[in-house]
């Protein structure tokens, strides 16, 4: 039952590399400036982050668009 999505950019891109490839090209600094996220900023972690975004679909909505945003360059 796998339905296609081809105008979805993050379709099969989970929210583990989402995170990671945006501390990979911004470092946890920069990032916390681009989206002002607590777990972000103080003791960053990918665990941490992930933990966050899951339980705030706003701060995840920001993530996954700054992601969308950094790929189309």
């Amino acid at each position: 039952m796998s339905q296609e999505q081809p105008n979805n950019p993050l379709h099969g891109i989970t929210l583990e590399r989402v995170v990671t490839e945006l501390v990979e090209m911004y470092g946890w600094d920069e990032l916390g400036d681009r989206i002002n996220i607590r777990c972000f900023n103080y003791d960053p972690s990918i665990k941490s982050s992930l933990k966050f975004l899951r339980r705030t679909p706003w701060a995840r909505k920001q993530v996954e668009d700054l992601y969308i945003a950094s790929i189309s360059k």
